[in-house]
């Protein structure tokens, strides 16, 4: 399933998999798993907000812009924002980047320096994202104990 995440990029596509996984294989209560993974799906995009505030740092060096502190705080609410309202598709995230380096200073023209990069880097975070969905429906199942069995 991690493979899957891995090669789509997508978190949306892999859902109904990551659903049965996550009921069969890990033994998690089909209600737990019913409401955190397609949560994790929409707003579980940790990821992202930290590949666009690395690579926002990164092309601020690159341009020689200064951000200061105001502006570090600007990136790190609107990598959080994004993460959430991002959709669970590929390559997505650029396009938010984009933004981010806009408001800003700095020029968008430095996406093309990470763009070679990025399908590899989306992959990476796909899986990640999907990886951390099981492991909240884990946790909650655990936690829970008996709680939801009983119900």
């Amino acid at each position: 399933m991690i493979l899957l995440a891995f090669s789509t990029s997508s978190s949306a596509a892999v859902m109904p998999l990551t659903l049965a996984r996550t009921e069969d294989t890990l033994k998690v209560h089909p209600r737990i798993a019913r409401f955190v993974v397609p949560l994790g799906t929409t707003i579980n995009m940790g990821g992202t907000a930290v590949y666009q505030g690395v690579a926002t740092l990164f092309l601020a060096q690159v341009f020689d812009v200064d951000i200061g502190l105001t502006g570090l705080l600007l990136v790190v609410v609107m990598a959080t924002g994004a993460a959430i309202g991002t959709p669970g598709t590929p390559g997505v995230g650029i396009v938010i980047l984009a933004t981010i380096l806009g408001s800003v200073g700095i020029p968008p023209d430095g996406i093309a320096l990470i763009l070679g990069v990025d399908r590899l880097l989306d992959m990476g975070r796909t899986a990640v994202n999907v990886t951390g969905d099981m492991v909240a429906c884990v946790v909650l199942d655990r936690s829970l104990g008996g709680a939801m069995r009983s119900a």
